[in-house]
């Protein structure tokens, strides 16, 4: 089971260049589509304290902020724990 979540839409450039960073660094991860599923959305809002913007993401249900907290993470050796071996 993938422990990150990402809230992405269908049309946003930054959601496709973090699911393939997440594909890149071997992390597996579950895609929630926000703009196809309105509880979605609600479950996104109430997870992130109503951040409008995606993508946005959870490790084990916890959220970590977007893609610029989440390349910051990597950085710092934080997502190792993540990867696939």
């Amino acid at each position: 089971m993938a422990r990150v979540t990402v809230y992405s839409t269908g049309t946003c450039p930054i959601c496709e260049k973090t699911k393939t960073l997440l594909k890149k660094w071997s992390i597996p991860y579950q895609e929630v589509r926000v703009d196809l599923d309105r509880e979605a959305l609600k479950q996104m809002l109430a997870l992130t304290n109503h951040a409008r913007s995606v993508p946005q993401l959870a490790i084990d249900g916890e959220w970590i902020g977007g893609f610029n907290e989440m390349t910051e993470r990597h950085m710092d050796g934080e997502l190792d724990e993540l990867m696939e071996f």
